[in-house]
């Protein structure tokens, strides 16, 4: 029984051992590869599912492929759609370990063939030439490593099942199927690879311990357990893999279900004598791939409503502040109301970008990770508004309205301008302590409190705002500056300041007064956009008017 379990553990030992040195081999030989397929090959859901089919079938490994699809998508080379389309494949994919064990684990002479195949993978690890070539040699190492840990473990389940009496202690039924649902999702939980799960449960029934019904069980239970890889890598992540490896569990759980749904079945075909019943092995390879492909294709034509659904789960701040709240597909479906819409989004974008610069340009002590976040999300929320501007179809347009987009566009520039600037001040704000300390430290408080003002009176909205007062009040600001620039210079000559120091800090002051000068911007072209606003909706009115007059003519 000792000897037993010794061949029992080392097998597992060896199996496990080439299930890593395959995969890591094939990665690193991959290379650029790998991402290159994935940025390219995902402009279509079926290129999508095609290329996560094809990668994990030469990996044999969906984790490995789901957990190279979540960094794709944290460095924005992958969107979330393409993102589910790969997993949607690489589900199907890992099915191949499978067909692997059951067409060549049990019907060839191991030793003739496994044996070289280690030679001459270490071979190419110790001499190539090159680290890819190494590489390669180590999955080829891998692969009869593979076969030889089957071969092991198929030898010590058949002692097992000669020794015990197996059949009056497996649970029979249902109790049966969950049982082994389970120990499949724990043994992949345990080897974090499905493939290698569903390779055990094959060479346990090959050798006798199991029956087809559960190695079937096992399968599905691998399928879900799969999923536990992905999970635990988006720990303490960003949203976006957090999405992604939650459309895995789903994607996967979902295929899990369809899986116990056609066990009965599956059952009853294997039992009435079927073609596959000579080879239980083959039955199961063929079992998990059509629950598996039957899964993908009920759920591909939901994936962009899923994906729709996932993208309003794990938000954060900065994607919650960078998502539009007055445009949407109704905006660029009725681009007659269009204005009204970017005009509430734009005051909202100048007001939240009045309050980061006011803050930024304040000698109060900063919160620099909640000034990114606002950055962040402030640049985000331009970007949309821009994405939303080219989605109009401005031939369609009455020229009043196509008049007007130019100016949306522009005020949505001055806002990124603005933001970029001011968290320029914020990472450089270190540089002023030099100016601080020193005899004109209040000269330079006075100077940031002049400039928090101006951007505070910026506000259209405010009763007492007007263009040409707001205009000579910059004008004032920037007397200011010029005065303060040139004392700063005149203490640098006279060495009050070092001069390596003085440098970057007059470069810090001038960047607030070029916030100042793109909020005034902002407030000047928001003015003029509201007050058009009437003559739009005119003309809004009329085309509208002249379109229902010629539906009526028709």
């Amino acid at each position: 029984m000792l000897v037993t379990l010794g061949t029992l553990l080392g097998g597992l030992g060896i199996f496990l051992l080439a299930v890593s040195m395959i995969t890591d081999g094939l990665k690193l030989a991959a290379g650029r590869a790998l991402r290159d397929i994935l940025a390219r090959s995902t402009r279509t859901p079926v290129r999508g599912i095609a290329s996560g089919f094809l990668l994990t079938s030469v990996v044999l490994s969906s984790s490995a492929v789901t957990i190279a699809t979540i960094g794709f998508v944290n460095a924005g080379l992958l969107g979330l759609k393409q993102a589910m389309s790969i997993i949607l494949g690489a589900t199907i994919g890992t099915t191949m370990m499978g067909w692997l064990v059951s067409i060549v684990g049990f019907d060839l002479n191991i030793a003739s063939f496994a044996l070289p195949l280690v030679g001459l993978g270490m071979m190419l690890r110790l001499f190539g030439p090159t680290r890819r070539l190494g590489a390669v040699g180590e999955a080829v190492a891998g692969f009869g490593l593979f076969f030889i840990g089957v071969d092991f473990l198929g030898d010590a389940f058949e002692n097992v099942s000669a020794s015990i009496d197996l059949e009056s202690l497996r649970p029979q039924g249902l109790m049966g199927i969950a049982m082994f649902v389970l120990t499949g999702l724990v043994t992949t939980l345990l080897t974090q690879s499905s493939g290698a799960a569903i390779a055990l449960a094959l060479t346990a029934m090959a050798g006798g311990l199991i029956q087809f019904p559960e190695a079937a069980a096992a399968t599905i239970g691998a399928t879900v357990g799969t999923t536990s890889t992905s999970a635990l890598a988006v720990i303490g992540a960003t949203p976006n893999a957090k999405r992604v490896a939650a459309s895995h569990v789903l994607i996967n759980s979902f295929n899990a279900m369809v899986g116990l749904a056609l066990l009965p079945l599956a059952i009853m075909a294997f039992n009435t004598g079927s073609s596959l019943s000579g080879n239980p092995a083959l039955a199961v390879a063929l079992f998990h791939t059509v629950f598996n492909t039957l899964g993908v294709i009920l759920q591909q034509p939901l994936s962009e409503r899923f994906s729709n659904w996932l993208a309003r789960r794990f938000t954060n701040f900065v994607e919650q502040l960078g998502r539009p709240q007055y445009l949407d597909r109704n905006v660029i479906a009725s681009p007659s109301l269009a204005m009204d819409a970017f005009l509430l989004e734009l005051q909202r974008m100048a007001a939240l970008t009045r309050q980061h610069a006011a803050t930024a340009a304040s000698d109060q002590s900063k919160d620099l990770e909640s000034l990114q976040d606002q950055h962040d999300g402030l640049r985000q929320l331009a970007q949309a508004v821009e994405m939303t501007v080219t989605r109009l179809e401005t031939d369609r347009l009455h020229s009043d309205i196509a008049r007007q987009l130019p100016q949306v566009l522009r005020i949505a520039g001055y806002i990124d301008e603005a933001v970029a600037q001011a968290q320029e001040n914020v990472e450089h704000h270190q540089d002023l302590k030099v100016l601080l300390k020193g005899a004109m430290r209040d000269q330079v408080i006075d100077y940031q409190k002049a400039v928090v003002a101006m951007i505070e009176y910026c506000d259209p909205q405010l009763p007492d705002f007007d263009v040409k007062h707001m205009e000579a009040r910059y004008q004032s600001l920037r007397e200011q500056w010029r005065a303060l620039k040139t004392e700063l210079l005149e203490a640098g000559a006279n060495r009050q300041f070092p001069v390596a120091s003085l440098n970057p800090a007059i470069d810090n002051l001038r960047i607030l007064l070029r916030v100042a000068e793109r909020i005034t911007r902002i407030a000047s072209r928001m003015q003029e956009l509201a007050r058009s606003l009437p003559q739009v909706h005119q003309s809004g009115q009329n085309e509208t008017q002249a379109f229902g007059n010629e539906q009526a003519g028709k």
